[in-house]
């Protein structure tokens, strides 16, 4: 007799201003499950989801369609009455917190799954209007989950000793990356750049908390020493218009591209010659495994523990002071001129690489379920 699939909900968040990584992540999950052991359900919060496009059949898609997502809570309890998942994954801070208010609503029984995104003490600190208040939610409302995934080492030790979670509720699960799907992306068309170069690229949504301002304070020093660098950023974001205007006033419009949200950002990585991450925070950056994935180097700001972790594998990963526009600049410049001719990933990144491995990430995930 043939077991019956669980069936769990994947709750996606969404962002004002372009797609984020934790749309990129579950899309990465959903595209690497087992459909035969499972019946995928997905609620976007909003129905503008580019990473949602391709899923196909195996997956049932339910748009919430709510303006804001503190107005998902009644849609998702609805939902979830209705359904009957076995298992509900939510991701990222605000919507996790929705989840964790409505746990009492949902039916007794379903499991509630929490993905932390970001390391919780820096979002509480620099991207919320009352940090008192989202210290309180963390503490008491988390404690209703009955898990919750760390992305990295650095995340589990923030969630223990700064909101007292219990170390029994969290599981260490890295971002799942689909090499195989990347590599195919990228094809075998020739690099999108124009020009001599060096290139660089920074993707992200365009936030404060995405550093992309202190990128352009130090690009005219990493001009001085490389007339024709170019950087291209692949992104939208509310903040557009304030980089755009500080691009003007440091005279960089000439060596700029704004090039928007992209579907498929890895031609960029690929051919580029650095990644650029100056965030202020970050939880585990996709963008940064996926350049090392192509063979890629990447300068990022040292602005979360998982970087450390994932430095300690590879030397094509250089980090820098965060918000120091002059040591970004110099870390940038040391790694152009230090770059190496080469299109896969060093030796030595390969066992690192291989923990993100999609498949191997969705199998963590589905022990959850």
């Amino acid at each position: 007799m043939d077991t019956p699939r669980k069936r769990v909900l994947f709750v996606v968040p969404s962002f004002s201003g372009g797609a984020g990584g934790a749309e990129r992540v579950m899309s990465t999950l959903l595209h690497n499950m087992d459909y035969e052991k499972f019946e995928c359900h997905v609620a976007l919060v909003q129905a503008k989801h580019a990473y949602f496009a391709d899923l196909g059949e195996s997956v049932a898609v339910h748009h919430l369609n709510v303006s804001r997502m503190r107005y998902a809570l009644p849609a998702v309890v609805r939902l979830v009455r209705r359904i009957r998942p076995q298992t509900v994954l939510s991701t990222v801070s605000f919507m996790n917190v929705t989840m964790m208010m409505a746990r009492p609503l949902l039916p007794s029984g379903t499991r509630v799954v929490l993905r932390e995104a970001t390391t919780p003490s820096a979002f509480v600190a620099n991207d919320v209007e009352h940090p008192w208040l989202w210290k309180r939610l963390y503490r008491h409302l988390y404690q209703r989950a009955d898990k919750i995934v760390c992305l990295s080492n650095s995340m589990f030790q923030d969630l223990t000793e700064n909101f007292a979670i219990p170390a029994e509720k969290l599981v260490r699960i890295c971002n799942p990356v689909d090499f195989s799907r990347i590599q195919t992306m990228v094809g075998d068309a020739v690099g999108p750049f124009v020009g001599p170069g060096p290139h660089l690229v920074v993707a992200g949504r365009l936030r404060k908390e995405k550093g992309v301002d202190v990128l352009l304070d130090a690009m005219p020093a990493v001009v001085r020493h490389f007339p024709h660098a170019r950087l291209t950023i692949l992104g939208e974001g509310p903040q557009e218009g304030e980089l755009r205007s500080q691009a003007a006033k440091l005279n960089l419009i000439e060596h700029l591209d704004f090039l928007g949200f992209q579907d498929n950002p890895f031609p960029w990585l690929a051919h580029a010659d650095l990644l650029v991450l100056p965030s202020r925070f970050e939880g585990m950056p996709n963008s940064v495994l996926e350049a090392l994935a192509l063979g890629t180097p990447v300068v990022a700001s040292d602005c979360v523990g998982a970087l450390r972790e994932i430095q300690e594998s590879t030397n094509d990963l250089v980090l820098v002071l965060p918000e120091n526009p002059d040591a970004l600049a110099e870390g940038i410049v040391q790694a152009l001129a230090l770059k190496k001719a080469r299109r896969n990933p060093s030796d030595e990144a390969l066992p690192l690489l291989q923990k993100f491995d999609a498949r191997h990430v969705a199998l963590e995930y589905s022990r959850l379920f």
